[in-house]
């Protein structure tokens, strides 16, 4: 069955628009009660990122649930990670996360968790659309839920985060940059890497519910690379606004991508003898990174882009690392979801491990240069049936061979054919990319 409300990571959109708006988020936490109530009896975890309109989604989605006659626990702003930790180990029925990601302050949305601490099931987010399209009604008083708030959470979560390293690893003399995006980690990211002992300058943690992304965090690193070059520090840490993506900076100011900290991690349990399963990337997943697994006789397994993708390839091939480019990276051996605070860890415990910088742990896998060109389409056009489109395709690849290669997608959310080509020579890249858009262009009559 198809879905009405929820895609692939929830719901998510602009503030004031349909189904962004406090009247949907207060049936939304009607509905998500009366599921729960039928469940058994227990309660519902809500946190949130720091932007503005969280307080009035919060508000609603308490009232809501009251309605339903189901308890709520209030967590305030906590990583989208967090909440799924403690929805785990409270013993909720379901933990609710208000946050658009890595989105600019005026988007919000919305994420589940199940008692497990992973993504709704399907049949649970079908129960609750049920509901959505029902007449709203209120139990008896006598029954009405009650909210309370939980005041240790940032303190269970920050512990969590750090039992995920040996504890007899000491990171004193280590200086860090970190950059918090203004979003959820602000009061718990630094002490988490201050409180193993490393020297933490921070940048990001003042959020104000307009700030959060903006111009910071995993995906715009730029404050960083300059906070590390100018403190001289071992490197740098930025999360995104509620805490599931991680990207890096170097000492010299490179940036680490996910790609290359995910060869890292896998290297590091590899070397130490748990690894388990292959690696799983996405069809936008690095050849080098590919390449560099597969001379430590790693497999690497390629899923669809999406988080949600990748866990499910994940589980089907009894993997426990799996992640993105874009820094969201997923440690199933620690963890339950994407966390970049236990991410940055697992980097973090591997440098002091070897004894080798950041620079040097991510110099095993060397980047193929990657084009990634947007043809913007007036008509539906599908890559994977079109004849024209697929020899343009096979012929590019011919030419490449196995150091290249060459992916057509239509985009999922809007109307554009997404051209991505990669090889070891930069000027060779570009020109395959520039020929395979001129070839959508006239594919499309333009």
């Amino acid at each position: 069955m198809t879905k009405k409300y929820f895609g692939t990571d929830g719901i998510r959109g602009k503030v004031g628009e349909y189904p962004i708006t406090a009247d949907f988020f207060l049936k939304l936490g009607w509905a998500t009660g009366r599921v729960f109530a039928n469940e058994g009896h227990g309660f519902v975890l809500i946190g949130k990122d720091t932007r503005i309109s969280g307080y009035m989604f919060e508000s609603a989605l308490e009232a809501g649930l009251t309605a339903a006659g189901v308890d709520t626990r209030l967590l305030g702003p906590m990583p989208t990670p967090g909440v799924a930790y403690l929805t785990r180990t409270l013993r909720a029925q379901a933990g609710i996360v208000i946050s658009a990601s890595h989105n600019p302050y005026y988007d919000n949305g919305i994420k589940f968790f199940s008692v497990a601490g992973t993504k709704l099931p399907d049949d649970l987010e079908h129960k609750i659309e049920h509901y959505l399209d029902s007449p709203m009604t209120t139990v008896d008083s006598a029954n009405l839920g009650k909210a309370k708030r939980i005041s240790d959470a940032a303190g269970r979560y920050i512990e969590f985060c750090k039992g995920s390293i040996p504890t007899q690893l000491d990171f004193q003399g280590l200086r860090l940059v970190v950059d918090c995006a203004n979003g959820a980690t602000y009061h718990i990211a630094p002490h988490v890497f201050s409180e193993i002992g490393a020297e933490v300058i921070k940048i990001g943690t003042e959020p104000n519910g307009l700030n959060i992304n903006d111009a910071c965090g995993a995906t715009s690193p730029g404050k960083l690379v300059a906070a590390v070059v100018e403190n001289r520090a071992d490197f740098g840490i930025a999360l995104d606004g509620d805490g599931d993506r991680l990207i890096m900076v170097d000492h010299k100011g490179e940036v680490v991508d996910g790609d290359e900290l995910l060869y890292i991690i896998a290297k590091s349990r590899y070397d130490s003898g748990k690894l388990i399963g292959p690696v799983v990337g996405t069809l936008m997943t690095n050849l080098g990174m590919e390449h560099g697994l597969k001379r430590l006789g790693i497999d690497l397994v390629r899923a669809k882009v999406g988080d949600r993708y990748v866990m499910e390839m994940l589980t089907k091939h009894n993997g426990v690392l799996g992640g993105e480019g874009s820094g969201h990276i997923i440690c199933l051996d620690r963890t339950t979801t994407g966390d970049g605070i236990i991410a940055a860890l697992q980097i973090m415990a591997e440098i002091k491990l070897t004894g080798k910088s950041l620079h040097e742990l991510k110099s095993g896998m060397q980047k193929y240069p990657q084009v990634l060109l947007n043809v913007k389409t007036s008509k539906k056009i599908n890559p994977d049936t079109n004849e024209t489109l697929q020899n343009a395709v096979q012929a590019v690849e011919q030419a490449l061979g196995n150091t290249g290669r060459v992916l057509l997608r239509a985009s999922g959310t809007e109307p554009l054919i997404r051209v991505m080509v990669e090889g070891q020579q930069e000027d060779q890249v570009n020109k395959y990319a520039q020929q395979l858009v001129d070839v959508v262009k006239k594919a499309m009559g333009a």
